[in-house]
């Protein structure tokens, strides 16, 4: 059984950084793809940024390119999510999600084990 625990969310102004961090529990080989999505009130969950386990390659959403970078901590058992330069429109529930996938993807449905979620809201 696979667990995640996220953290790190909070509030900022626009233009500020946070970095959160995903601890994941359980067999690394059953969480090959780590994922980081959000979720905006109002609104459908949605993928921020993605990473393979067993190659380090990593996807981004078009919104956070060159703003937000997924790496890992391997020996820390841990995913983190550091995003700079943060506007109004990041604002969302984050939560970061694990899955056995060969591919990582950001189709949240995709995902079998997921964080609770850490707030992250941006504003002046």
């Amino acid at each position: 059984q696979v667990q995640l625990v996220d953290s790190g969310g909070g509030w900022v102004q626009p233009g500020g950084s946070l970095t959160l961090s995903c601890t994941v529990s359980g067999s690394p080989l059953d969480y090959n793809a780590m994922g980081w999505f959000r979720q905006a009130p109002g609104k459908e969950r949605e993928g921020v940024s993605c990473m393979s386990i067993t190659d380090g390659s990593t996807r981004y959403a078009e919104s956070v390119k060159d703003r937000f970078t997924i790496s890992r901590d391997n020996a820390k058992n841990t995913v983190y999510l550091q995003m700079n330069n943060l506007l109004p429109e990041d604002t969302g529930v984050y939560y970061c999600a694990a899955d056995p996938l060969t591919i990582a993807t950001m189709i949240p449905a995709l995902y079998r084990y997921w964080g609770q979620g850490t707030q992250v809201t941006v504003s002046s």
